[in-house]
């Protein structure tokens, strides 16, 4: 048996996020998988799965900046999304088999706003088949594949705007912001269903989520030639841990508290309101994303193990 000589490359400590256009067909673990071996990162994470059919915004958490991955999952976001009406799949989208086609009625601006407005606000919605939410520890999406019969529950959502960008016969783009949870799939899906003839989703872009609302994106390519050019220029694409966190005020410790609250120690201060905060020590680097009580005491929520910035 031929031996493989191929050498991994060692991972390294790496912290930062990375603001991914990921591209058409991939998924966002595969994406994942990409850009951490791009970065040779040791820890990476994404904040949020695109469907591999979907384009656009993924922001990748690398090394210390996993820890506020999840943070950033129930985020405010925004999409384009293009829509087939008249054509119903087993899927919702491009990729499923067509179930049924009807014909598309004619509709004057008026109508059609009043359809869209009806999905605006916080609405209950029953999430595609084809999810990869599970039961039992199995995605939904391989037990509709097994011809299962897949019966999901409507799940309270929030929809905080939508706009039509184009629309010309069967084809319909769409300019949504929505919470976290909402399937733009079943929008296009429920929203065929209210005209009357049926839709599914033909094409999503994620144009941004917050705090990212005018992102700087970098594809797969981009962040080879970067890579190419060595690893500070790739490291130049990286914005910082704290860029996830800049909706929440900020707060200067002095030595001593700094290293309290770098032992995971509360700190008491003064005239300091409840709430998060990102706590930085002395010398700039953030260490915690920080928790005021209504006792004074400052709790760390999340500590970071940043290194010390050089001075």
């Amino acid at each position: 048996m031929p031996v493989n000589h191929t050498r991994r490359r060692p991972r390294r400590a790496v912290h930062g996020i990375v603001l991914l256009d990921k591209p058409l067909g991939l998924s966002s673990n595969k994406a994942l998988q990409v850009v951490r071996g791009i970065f040779g990162a040791a820890k990476a994470g994404h904040t949020g799965s695109l469907d591999p059919l979907a384009t656009g915004l993924l922001p990748i958490c690398l090394g210390e900046a996993t820890k506020i991955a999840g943070l950033l999952l129930g985020s405010h976001k925004a999409y384009e999304a293009e829509c087939q009406l008249g054509v119903v799949t087993n899927t919702d989208d491009g990729e499923g088999e067509i179930i049924v086609r009807h014909a598309v009625p004619s509709l004057d601006d008026a109508a059609f706003r009043e359809h869209l407005d009806a999905f605006v606000g916080r609405i209950a919605q029953v999430p595609p088949a084809y999810s990869a939410l599970k039961r039992d520890g199995v995605p939904m999406y391989v037990r509709a594949r097994r011809g299962e019969a897949v019966e999901l529950d409507a799940r309270e959502v929030e929809i905080h705007r939508i706009d039509p960008l184009h629309r010309e016969d069967d084809r319909l783009r769409l300019y949504v912001e929505c919470g976290s949870g909402t399937y733009i799939r079943s929008l296009a899906r429920d929203l065929g269903e209210r005209i009357g003839c049926g839709a599914h989703l033909s094409g999503l872009r994620r144009t941004w989520v917050d705090p990212f609302r005018q992102p700087h994106m970098w594809t797969l390519d981009a962040l080879r030639e970067k890579a190419e050019q060595g690893q500070q220029a790739l490291d130049a694409c990286l914005l910082p841990l704290d860029a996830g966190l800049e909706h929440l005020p900020r707060l200067d410790l002095d030595a001593s508290q700094g290293t309290a609250m770098g032992h995971g120690q509360a700190v008491h201060l003064a005239s300091v309101g409840p709430g998060l905060y990102r706590a930085y020590a002395a010398d700039g680097r953030l260490l915690a994303l920080a928790e005021m009580g209504q006792n004074g005491a400052l709790q760390v929520k999340r500590g970071f193990n940043l290194p010390q910035i050089a001075e």
